[in-house]
């Protein structure tokens, strides 16, 4: 047992938002949340917002067999993404170095500021991923990659 001192005041319960990959892997296994939105566009990779508060925005994308995005990092912007289902390659981009992560349902990635990456479905089956973005929004700032330089921002 312990003396707790007279006029000590508990402490309020923390209300630290939790990591941008355990709301990603929270939204991904609610599908009432969100599988009313998804869609597949055979022309262009599908997105929904699925949620928007003033912290994060939560964003749903579907990505069709050779769907891809271009070089590209998210500006300030700060969150992480879940694989719900099918398969993924990104490919991280560092300096002069590619780092490549094939991805399977439920693995989760996380970004951060200048974190340059580009996704693709290599796959032969649809794959579905929740994206949870911070400190900005979905930004998307196009890259260069030049093996001899490294990449670069193209804005």
């Amino acid at each position: 047992m312990f003396a707790v001192p007279e006029n000590t005041i508990a402490l309020p319960q923390s209300h630290a938002a939790p990591h941008p990959v355990r709301v990603a892997l929270d939204v991904a296994a609610e599908r009432e949340r969100w599988a009313h939105l998804l869609r597949y566009d055979p022309d262009h990779r599908f997105s929904a917002l699925v949620e928007k508060t003033p912290e994060q925005e939560v964003w749903l994308l579907s990505w069709l067999p050779g769907q891809h995005t271009d070089l590209h990092d998210h500006g300030p912007t700060t969150g992480a993404f879940t694989l719900v289902s099918g398969a993924l390659t990104e490919v991280v981009v560092r300096g002069r170095h590619q780092v490549l992560h094939h991805l399977a349902a439920g693995q989760s990635r996380v970004f951060g500021p200048d974190y340059a990456h580009r996704v693709r479905n290599d796959g032969p089956d649809p794959a579905v991923t929740v994206h949870v973005y911070r400190d900005g929004g979905r930004t998307l700032r196009p890259h260069r990659f030049d093996p001899v330089g490294g990449t670069t921002c193209a804005r």
